[in-house]
């Protein structure tokens, strides 16, 4: 009796594996209690792990923003997201400082009950709309930061723009494709052209402004869009695969990063070439 053949791996199952919960135990705190304002996800065990300072939107809170940060969690990434410049005069310098500063808590730590330790030459930065722009500020001054994405990235002051040139560390940018806040003709392609390292530049069908966010919140009577389960799903499996990649070299997401998915295409590589060479 003739056997099946076995079936080749694809970026659909990479996809379908990636934006599933991973194989970690997830606990998450208020990072209050050693001296920053914001929230904290992690594996319930383990040593030497990358660590991602993950920035919030204008407005925005990083409640919006857990179900992200426990997935990335669930893969054994330490996640911070520090809950400072949440008012409408919001700094971006500060904020991407206070970004620095909660991946030198995530460095400096122990977390989960002191079982959990980050490796300091894994980490990385990302962030929503205005906490994208912070991550691009971050990395350009520090340089401890190996990997950026951003979801539907803002421009900032100082400028996201100008301090994308200067980053040499690799970068994924997902754009929403009706985002009416922060078009991707505006913000995040022209990142993407400047970018100094390995960089893609994704675009999510149907995504708006809001759709990377989670629950309800009362700036959804001023900004553009609302929670979108899709655009959720597949920022999950696209930061998953590319933070495992870029901080633990962890390959299984590679077909993912370098080709197209349902609802989501690449729109854009720079010639460092692909980000899962």
């Amino acid at each position: 009796m003739a056997r099946k053949a076995k079936k080749l791996p694809s970026a659909k199952h990479a996809f379908v594996e990636l934006s599933r919960r991973g194989p970690h135990d997830v606990l998450h705190g208020d990072m209050a209690l050693v001296g920053l304002p914001g929230t904290v996800c992690t594996p319930r065990s383990g040593t030497g792990l990358p660590a991602v300072v993950f920035g919030h939107g204008w407005l925005q809170p990083p409640r919006r923003y857990l179900a992200l940060m426990r997935h990335l969690a669930s893969w054994g990434i330490v996640v911070v997201s520090p809950a400072t410049h949440r008012g409408p005069l919001a700094s971006h310098r500060l904020y991407a400082e206070d970004m620095r500063a909660a991946l030198d808590v995530a460095v400096g730590v122990r977390l989960g009950e002191g079982k959990i330790s980050v490796d300091e030459n894994k980490l990385g930065a990302a962030g929503h709309a205005m906490g994208g722009g912070c991550a691009v500020l971050a990395a350009a001054e520090d340089p401890r930061i190996k990997a950026v994405a951003t979801l539907a990235a803002a421009e900032t002051h100082p400028s996201a723009l100008d301090a994308a040139p200067k980053v040499k560390a690799p970068a994924l940018h997902l754009a929403a494709a009706d985002d009416l806040l922060t078009p991707p003709v505006a913000n995040a392609e022209p990142i993407s052209r400047a970018w100094g390292g390995p960089v893609q530049l994704r675009t999510i069908k149907k995504a708006t402004h809001l759709g990377f966010t989670e629950g309800t919140h009362w700036s959804q009577l001023l900004l553009h869009g609302k929670p979108e389960y899709t655009t959720q799903r597949i920022t999950k499996g696209l930061l998953t695969a590319f933070f495992l990649r870029a901080l633990a070299n962890d390959r299984r997401g590679d077909l993912l990063l370098n080709e197209n998915i349902k609802g989501s295409t690449i729109d854009q590589v720079n010639t460092h070439g692909k980000l899962a060479a």
